[in-house]
């Protein structure tokens, strides 16, 4: 079976979720929500609780990937339409725990080039803000910026979400 990437990018707040979610919906539930969030801090735990009940109502079934992410693509069933939300979260554990960055965006572009089913990945454009004044917030902005032209690349269709509005780039 031959599969579709969509990728959705876009700021904090910009409705990419959202629309993620429905070009999911577009096909045959159940769906799979591949979440890459960690809970670092209570915020955040209450952040994640929120999404995980909004999701269980509603025929999605939730899988935990914040660090192997192509292990939770591959073990998804062939044809089951999937939503990852979202790389920079991926990213930031990766550079947390220090991994090696190329080789692990080198082996998600890959699984992603070759969807088993149609897959929807979310990420954050943070290129757009003024030039961050630390070292790492720099990396990281750097590093998001390079994974996703790198998923855009292989993906079918990309779309930039903005108040809410998508617009297909690709």
């Amino acid at each position: 079976m031959t599969g579709t990437l969509d990728f959705i990018i876009g700021g904090a707040r910009s409705g990419k979720s959202a629309f993620a979610e429905k070009q999911v919906r577009h096909s045959p539930a159940p769906w799979v929500y591949i979440a890459t969030a960690q809970a670092f801090d209570e915020e955040m735990q209450e952040r994640i609780a929120h999404h995980r009940a909004g999701r269980a109502e509603n025929d999605w079934r939730t899988v935990d990937a914040p660090f192997d992410l192509v292990t939770a693509l591959e073990t998804v069933t062939e044809g089951c339409p999937l939503l990852v939300d979202c790389l920079t979260l991926w990213l930031t554990n990766h550079m947390l725990a220090e991994s090696d960055l190329e080789f692990e965006i080198m082996r998600l572009a890959d699984c992603l080039a070759n969807p088993r089913g149609p897959w929807v990945v979310v990420s954050n454009e943070v290129g757009y803000g003024i030039v961050p004044e630390n070292p790492l917030a720099r990396r990281f902005r750097d590093e998001a910026g390079r994974l996703n032209q790198r998923i855009a690349a292989v993906a079918d269709r990309v779309f930039l979400v903005a108040a809410g509005l998508p617009l297909q780039l690709k």
